[in-house]
């Protein structure tokens, strides 16, 4: 699948809907990322959070493995694994794991921010030693545990060396942009939640970016939210899910992805609303007309060289019947140009 031939990708969180449970979600996950493969998405990746009720991706790794089991060919990532809650060979070792059982499928998306609070936070790391402040050392660290074997390196990731798995700096800040130029590596910009940074950083990794060995020129994938419903009314109404969720995680809650409602009005406060319209900034809705247009004026406007899409409802079916309705006008106007 393709938006004006620019490739798409999927992130997922695995969400838990009220009323269901963690099983109910992994397996809703097999069939999102099967249905993924069947129209051409690049990419899948799954989202690490921790402590929060609502998300079933907590054991990124793991769910990485079960999910690349379940399909052929689609590249499956992270999207990513937060550095501060893991020491570096234990990365290495588990996505140089995937990548021996999956050859030329696994991505390693990572970023430095711990993805939960800061009391969860110690209790993954059982340290207070492991910071942010780590970051860049942890990415050349486990770049090197990848690499081809060194005899004189003491400590190596067995499965890992020689695998040379690609990584992905996520971020949503002026500091993971720079970070990404300064190593040549891919970037993906986290403007589904965080738009206020987007055309600083993209254009700051690009005006800094360094070719490297891992990459020649930069490759640069922002991402965005879509809900594509039949009807303008149905998409906003589908919508209110999304709305729901996003101001719990403003008010720092988690919980179930919740049913969509008639009026939101009175489940916020101005307040909250109108933080949740700032993280909106690239959030698509409408019929598969019109959120393809505003892709395509997305893409124009950032450049990307691949985009990544999250899509929240509170059925799951409606999450694929979305992505189809999109797919399938894609490919009637690359049919009739």
């Amino acid at each position: 699948m393709k938006i004006n031939q620019t490739p798409i990708s999927i992130l997922d969180l695995s969400l838990v809907s009220e009323g269901s449970d963690y099983a109910d979600a992994i397996r809703e996950s097999v069939a999102y990322i099967q249905f993924a493969e069947k129209i051409g998405i690049k990419r899948f990746w799954l989202a690490e959070h921790h402590n929060a009720d609502g998300i079933a991706s907590s054991a990124t790794a793991v769910l990485i493995g079960h999910l690349a089991e379940k399909t052929q060919k689609i590249r499956v990532g992270s999207g990513g694994i937060m550095l501060p809650n893991h020491s570096p060979l234990q990365v290495a070792e588990a996505f140089g794991t995937l990548e021996t059982m999956y050859p030329g499928r696994i991505d390693l998306g990572v970023g430095r921010a711990p993805g939960t609070d800061q009391l969860t936070s110690y209790a993954l790391r059982r340290s207070r030693e492991g910071t942010v402040e780590d970051y860049p050392k942890d990415i050349m660290e486990i770049l090197r545990y990848v690499d081809d074997f060194d005899p004189q390196n003491k400590v190596n990731a067995f499965p890992g060396v020689g695998t040379h798995i690609p990584m992905w700096i996520l971020g949503s800040s002026p500091y993971s942009a720079q970070l990404a130029a300064y190593l040549g590596l891919p970037y993906s910009f986290a403007s589904h939640f965080a738009p206020q940074y987007l055309e600083y950083a993209m254009n700051l990794y690009r005006d800094e970016f360094k070719p490297s060995r891992y990459l020649d020129q930069p490759y640069f994938m922002p991402a965005a939210n879509i809900v594509v419903a039949e009807s303008q009314k149905e998409a906003e109404f589908q919508s209110t899910s999304y709305l729901q969720m996003a101001a719990n995680i403003v008010q720092r809650k988690s919980g179930k992805i919740q049913k969509p409602v008639e009026n939101m009005e009175a489940l916020w406060s101005p307040p909250i609303k109108e933080a949740v319209k700032q993280m909106r900034t690239y959030s698509f809705v409408g019929t598969a007309e019109v959120v393809h247009h505003q892709l395509a004026d997305f893409i124009n406007f950032t450049q990307a060289d691949e985009i990544m899409l999250t899509s929240y409802f509170f059925e799951s079916k409606n999450r694929e019947k979305s992505f189809e309705m999109l797919n399938d006008f894609d490919n009637q106007l690359n049919f009739n140009p």
